[in-house]
């Protein structure tokens, strides 16, 4: 950090770590008189022996103080083998400290792999919902398939979230991926801003960017409230990273959107990354330090599938030219420029060389693949995607090649669109190499209702001829795996500006293992 920002950071926070070794039995209760489940459970990143359950105490959710005095509360947990909890298999305290605006993570130890769980949170008198969750099957195993969807961009003010309530009621899931932009910076109005709901009534302290810890704090209490989410969250467990509008648009490191001083931002950016880590269901190693948080990691579900989760975020160069769509130059394609940062980027090829997967996934937030928005040169590009960092591209894909990776399959968000892309060894050739295969998830609610052929449609489809697929409405992506093949389904939901939209599945793709290329299924 910056000489001095440390401090800043401090000060801005209001943080010393809380008493941790002081035991949640001892606490005396402060008396809550309303339910303070009103954000839901969420549980996250599975294990074959553990898996994340997440809480957090707001009975005045649109409060700073979500009504709670800033003391310690106790919180008690069980998770069962059936939804009754006739079968308990653990239970346990925890404390929900001020400190982390009374959010709770509990790391339930020693379960079987593979298992489906259903887990509550108790506090006072009150009892919340009760979610589901599943860990991962065993180290190693031999797994004949794997079932998720992923999902990304979900503004609040843009609609309704009905993909998450179809997410949550329709789909049979191991586990849901999010790849960022879960929530978003800008002023949301008393309505809801395109949700035009006359009698939502919000406080007007929605009605600004978010810049503060208390700014974060409560645009996540005003997402958590919604039901829709809090259904996909309580359905399955949930494996998270983030883009930029967690923060703000377009950032790079340490570099904001609006050139303000690096100083000033890295204070932003720390309340940013402290609410993101109270508000999702991460592990202990995931709580930031300041303006820091290791976000990348890496899960296993058994021999069939390797997750390398990855931030594309807080470690890029800035984007070149000043961002935007642009013909590249030379500082775009300066060989030293990186979107991962070096260790990112030697945590990611180490991780290949070693993985015995038949599946190696790549979650992250950007476009991989070159993407031209017209069929004439000279060709700008997007400079927040990779095409903006080719140089690092290629050392992605090179390090993908030497590590012997057969199935690589990249999943993306970002853009508020469906694509389906092959990742060429020359995006200039059409018959050169396929390296692996690039599923886009459109947003959730985003740029609203979109449309199944946006304006751009045929030229995206000519000029890009990696692209077999491309569709602008709201919605999500089913990817089942197995042994021989990945299928990729893309589902879209007809209306997000008004509720109860209706859901579709717009195209399904297939590629084989050892043969990576996109077919229609």
């Amino acid at each position: 950090m910056l000489t001095g920002t440390g401090a800043v950071i401090a000060l801005a926070l209001g943080t010393n770590l809380p008493d941790t070794a002081r035991a949640a039995s001892v606490l005396s209760p402060q008396k809550i008189d309303k339910d303070p489940f009103t954000l839901g459970v969420a549980s996250g990143d599975p294990l074959p022996d553990s898996v994340v359950l997440w809480t957090r105490l707001a009975p005045e959710p649109y409060e700073p103080d979500s009504g709670l005095a800033a003391e310690p509360v106790p919180v008690r947990w069980e998770l069962a083998t059936d939804k009754d909890f006739r079968r308990v298999v653990a239970r346990g305290e925890a404390t929900a400290h001020p400190e982390f605006h009374h959010s709770v993570h509990v790391v339930p130890e020693g379960l079987e792999p593979a298992t489906r769980y259903w887990y509550r949170f108790r506090a006072g008198e009150w009892t919340s919902t009760v979610g589901r969750t599943r860990t991962a099957p065993a180290a190693g195993a031999e797994l004949a398939s794997l079932r998720f969807a992923f999902a990304s961009c979900q503004a609040y003010h843009d609609g309704y979230f009905t993909a998450h309530k179809h997410l949550a009621a329709e789909e049979d899931l191991d586990v849901v991926l999010h790849l960022g932009d879960y929530l978003y910076e800008y002023a949301v109005d008393a309505q809801g801003g395109d949700r035009r709901d006359p009698e939502l009534g919000l406080p007007a302290r929605f009605n600004k960017e978010t810049e503060t810890l208390e700014d974060y704090r409560l645009r996540y209490a005003l997402y958590h409230s919604d039901p829709d989410l809090q259904a996909a969250h309580a359905a399955h467990p949930w494996i998270v990273t983030w883009d930029d509008h967690e923060v703000q648009n377009n950032y790079a490191d340490d570099v904001p959107q609006e050139g303000s001083p690096a100083e000033d931002f890295l204070v932003r950016r720390a309340a940013a990354y402290r609410a993101y880590y109270e508000n999702l269901p991460l592990r202990p190693p995931q709580r930031p330090e300041g303006p820091d948080l290791r976000l990348h990691r890496r899960l296993q579900f058994g021999d069939l599938a390797q997750f390398d989760i990855l931030d594309g975020r807080q470690h890029r160069d800035d984007q070149a030219q000043g961002d935007g769509w642009k013909v590249p130059d030379s500082t775009t394609t300066d060989p030293a420029r990186s979107m991962l940062g070096a260790e990112q980027e030697r945590w990611l090829t180490d991780g290949w060389k070693q993985s015995t997967a038949v599946w190696n996934i790549v979650p992250q937030q950007v476009v991989v693949s070159r993407r031209h928005e017209r069929t004439t040169g000279p060709f700008p590009v997007s400079m927040d995607a990779w095409d903006g960092y080719p140089a690092a591209r290629q050392r992605f894909l090179d390090g993908a090649v030497q590590a012997g990776v057969k199935n690589l399959l990249v999943l993306t968000g970002d853009v508020h669109v469906h694509y389906a892309l092959n990742i060429k060894e020359d995006f200039d050739d059409e018959n050169s190499r396929t390296l692996g295969v690039e599923l886009v998830t459109t947003s959730v609610a985003s740029g609203g209702d979109g449309a199944d052929k946006p304006d751009n449609w045929a030229t995206y489809l000519e000029a890009n001829p990696h692209m077999k697929f491309y569709n602008g409405r709201r919605g999500y992506v089913v990817v089942t795996l197995d042994r021989e093949r990945v299928r990729a389904d893309y589902r879209t939901v007809d209306v997000i500006t008004a509720p109860g939209g209706r859901l579709t599945t717009a195209a399904s793709f297939v590629s084989a293992a050892g043969d990576p290329g996109l077919k229609p299924a």
